[in-house]
């Protein structure tokens, strides 16, 4: 069974982002993989701007990704790029804490104009940190429901090619085995 940390950047507390990985989280639990979402905003926000990793609950998210072999990375897109929460966690990781890892970067946003923010604007930073990335998808809002009696659901158009994605991730996880290289 691998481990896989669901990194939840938006700043909401009512978000589609959180939403649609509550529904990933579920999908990955039923392959066999043990799942813990960090929602980022629920993070201290004192220590979380200081970088102080010494604080006990930055301290516990940064080792739950250390010890993950896989990362969901998901964002809404606010003014063309993932939130300054997001951009916040990941400074405060070392260079290479993603080494090793396989990663699905995620983004959830209001217009098909931001369907690029997942290559231009996340990618590079999850690359930088020695991800292997895998495919990354695009959420557009307006697919995502967020019904109070039953739960979140994406429309079909978003679900299937979604989930798709998210099972090969499963399934590259499952089989990803990094190359150490010794610095």
């Amino acid at each position: 069974m691998a481990s896989i940390v669901v990194l939840a950047g938006s700043p909401s507390t009512t978000s589609r982002t959180a939403a649609v990985l509550d529904l990933l989280a579920l999908r990955l639990t039923g392959h066999g993989h043990d799942v813990r979402i960090v929602s980022i905003r629920e993070l201290p926000p004192g220590p979380l701007l200081a970088a102080d990793t010494h604080h006990p609950a930055i301290c516990d998210a940064v080792a739950a990704i250390a010890g993950a072999h896989g990362l969901i990375v998901a964002s809404p897109i606010y003014k063309a790029a993932y939130t300054g929460l997001l951009k916040a966690f990941l400074d405060l990781l070392p260079q290479y804490a993603l080494a090793g890892k396989t990663v699905l970067p995620l983004v959830t946003g209001g217009t098909p104009a931001h369907v690029l923010a997942v290559d231009y604007a996340l990618r590079p930073v999850l690359t930088s940190m020695g991800a292997h990335v895998g495919q990354g998808y695009f959420v557009l809002d307006q697919l995502i429901n967020l019904a109070p009696t039953t739960g979140p659901t994406l429309a079909p158009t978003a679900e299937r090619p979604l989930l798709s994605i998210v099972d090969a991730f499963s399934e590259a996880v499952a089989s990803f085995r990094p190359v150490t290289v010794t610095v």
